[in-house]
């Protein structure tokens, strides 16, 4: 049982962490999670949570994106924009090193789209 959780933690820490695989990958970081996920979510039925988690961060972060590019126009989204990239990178990995200790993180700011 300690080996499949501790699998269990590892492909969770490397589903939060392969959202930043779009900075070094096109479309990495929204192809990765989510074969990660699909792929062992029956396996290792931790990870459809941690999976769910993963995409519902990935789609918010991508309308909120979308809104704050319209707000450029009055100048707001410029730095609502950078705060979302820094977000970006700063929240898989708080998520990867609490899915490593067997703790589930809910992104902050996340909608729940899947539950």
């Amino acid at each position: 049982m300690q080996n499949q959780e501790r699998e269990a933690n590892l492909w969770a820490m490397f589903l939060h962490l392969s959202l930043l695989g779009g900075y070094i990958i096109p479309f990495g970081g929204f192809i990765a999670p989510v074969i990660i996920w699909q792929l062992k979510k029956d396996e290792l039925p931790i990870l459809d949570i941690h999976g769910k988690m993963a995409v519902n961060w990935l789609i918010s972060s991508l309308i909120y994106g979308a809104i704050f590019s319209c707000l450029t126009i009055v100048f707001i989204g410029i730095p609502l924009l950078a705060l979302l990239g820094v977000l970006g990178v700063l929240f898989p990995i708080i998520a990867g090193i609490k899915a490593n200790n067997s703790e589930f993180w809910k992104y902050p700011f996340s909608l729940t789209i899947l539950k």
